[in-house]
C-alpha cells in the first residue's frame, strides 16, 4: 500500500546525527566523510518509490552543482527490502550505476540511522551546514509521482545554495512529499 506522506518543518539549527554505513562501492561511510566543506545534503530515498524516481536525475544534475558550492550529498536507503525486493543492496548498486550517482548510496538494514533522523517518507531530504545543523528539510522541487516541468523553482537546489554562502537555510520551506518508509515488522510474541 502506497501512503503518501509529508515530511515535518525544519527543526533549525538540529545537529546531523552519526552513522557509519555500507555504501554500493563497497566500503563503509561515516557522517564526517560525507560531508562537504559548506555542508551536506542527506536525502532518504529508495529504488521503488514513484516519487523518487520522478526526480532521480534531478538529484543527479543539483547534487552535482551543490558539490561546486563545498555541498556534498549521501543518499541512505532505509526500506526493508523483504517487502520490496527492488529495494534490494543489488538493486541499489544497479540503481547507482544506472543513474551514474555522484554520491555515496548507502544501505541502513536496521533503518536505526532513519529513526535518528526521523525521516519519514522517500524523498526525504535533509540540508545541513558547514557545521552539520539542519537548516533545510523540504521538497526537492513541486515534482510529485510526476516529474515537474524543467521550468519550476529549483526549491532544494536554491536553499542548499544560500545555506553555502551564508550558513542558513530560508525560513519558507515547502514540505517534500513521497511514499512513507518502508519499515520492518517487529515479529508478534
Amino acid at each position: 500500500m502506497m501512503v503518501s506522506l509529508q515530511t515535518p518543518i525544519c527543526d533549525f539549527g538540529a545537529p546531523a546525527p552519526d552513522f557509519l554505513l555500507p555504501g554500493v562501492d563497497g566500503r563503509d561511510w561515516s557522517l564526517q566523510q560525507c560531508a562537504g566543506e559548506r555542508g551536506l545534503l542527506v536525502m532518504f530515498i529508495c529504488n521503488h518509490c514513484p516519487y523518487v524516481k520522478a526526480v532521480q536525475q534531478r538529484i543527479v544534475r543539483d547534487t552535482k552543482e551543490l558539490a561546486l558550492l563545498g555541498i556534498n550529498s549521501v543518499a541512505i536507503m532505509s526500506n526493508d527490502p523483504a517487502e520490496y525486493e527492488e529495494d534490494s543492496f543489488e538493486n541499489m548498486k544497479r540503481v547507482s550505476e544506472r543513474m551514474g550517482f555522484p554520491f555515496p548510496y548507502l544501505f541502513d538494514e536496521s533503518q536505526a540511522v532513519a529513526k535518528s533522523y526521523g525521516a519519514v517518507c522517500t524523498p526525504d531530504f535533509f540540508g545541513y551546514n558547514a557545521a552539520l545543523e539542519l537548516q533545510y528539510r523540504g521538497r526537492l522541487d513541486e515534482s510529485r509521482k510526476e516529474t515537474a516541468p524543467g521550468s519550476v523553482r529549483r526549491d532544494l537546489f536554491e536553499a542548499m545554495k544560500q545555506v553555502a554562502e551564508s550558513g542558513h537555510g530560508p525560513s519558507e520551506q515547502i514540505p517534500s512529499m513521497g511514499c512513507s518508509i518502508k519499515w520492518r515488522q517487529e515479529p508478534t510474541a
